[in-house]
């Protein structure tokens, strides 16, 4: 087996110079492109980015701005479109490392909803798409904001998964965002929902994974998102008793099986193309 190759890099991009984490091993035949939740950080991905890069990827996954370690005010979010061109700018560099090979886009949580919007203005670059509990459709967090103060509410760290060992090291974590959401994050995942329910359906293959007792990110939500851009390709897994954070729950190693049998289906659907071309 090659040996795993990790680094951390600074990319810059509209946002700024954002930290990028990479994971390698031998030589890749496709890249995947990890887009993380809020308040949180790439070095929380670093099992699913290594059990990929065993699979073949070249993994690139950024901080967002104001997320790990990259710099802005803390767990603040002012445009969405501005991390969806992050991402490009991600996926160009990542593509000048790696010409020509194939890209997926995995997004979890409000990455999720971030990968959407990417795959509706940029489809030409993707082969699939991996959605991960996708903030999408409506979200109860933003009921929030009909307070004319914002309350905190953390995240109750039980609600990641049913191994208390992940709750822990969420809370423990000095790169997560611990503090109550800002008004003006809110109303950028706001404009953004509103924009993906009203923009084109997926043309990617896209796998859809949620929990059924996911309580942060409840499925029924999300559902009405997806329907909204469902596209002919559309797949979903929904795992009875998982909560929110399926990289880390306690069946994870079925939920990345699942994963891999989709990519490694459409991945080579893409190669057959390519042949043909």
């Amino acid at each position: 087996m090659s040996e795993m190759s990790e680094r951390t890099v600074t990319v810059t991009c509209p946002s700024g110079p954002l930290q990028v984490r990479t994971w390698q091993a031998g030589e890749p035949g496709w890249v995947a492109l990890i887009a993380h939740g809020y308040g949180e950080h790439s070095g929380r991905y670093r099992w699913v980015a290594e059990q990929l890069a065993r699979e073949g990827a070249a993994v690139h996954a950024p901080d967002h701005v104001g997320h790990g370690g990259s710099p802005g005010e803390r767990a603040l979010l002012t445009d969405a479109e501005t991390v969806v061109a992050d991402l490009e700018c991600v996926r160009e560099t990542a593509a000048r490392e790696h010409p020509g090979l194939p890209l997926v886009l995995i997004g979890h949580s409000l990455g999720g909803m971030f990968a959407v919007r990417y795959a509706q203005e940029y489809p030409q670059h993707l082969a699939a798409i991996v959605l991960s509990a996708p903030v999408l459709g409506t979200w109860h967090v933003l009921d929030l904001l009909e307070y004319s103060e914002i309350p905190d509410t953390p995240i109750d760290p039980q609600a990641l998964s049913r191994d208390p060992e992940v709750g822990r090291a969420y809370l423990d974590d000095p790169q997560v965002w611990h503090g109550p959401f800002k008004r003006r994050t809110l109303q950028a995942i706001e404009r953004c929902l509103r924009a993906i329910n009203h923009g084109p359906a997926l043309r990617a293959p896209t796998l859809w994974l949620h929990g059924a007792d996911d309580d942060l990110v409840p499925e029924a939500d999300t559902r009405t998102g997806v329907d909204a851009v469902r596209g002919s390709r559309m797949h979903e897994h929904i795992y009875p008793d998982a909560r929110h954070e399926l990289f880390n729950e306690r069946n994870r190693a079925e939920v990345l099986g699942d994963v891999l049998s989709f990519l490694n289906r459409e991945l080579a659907r893409t190669d057959t193309t390519r042949g043909k071309s």
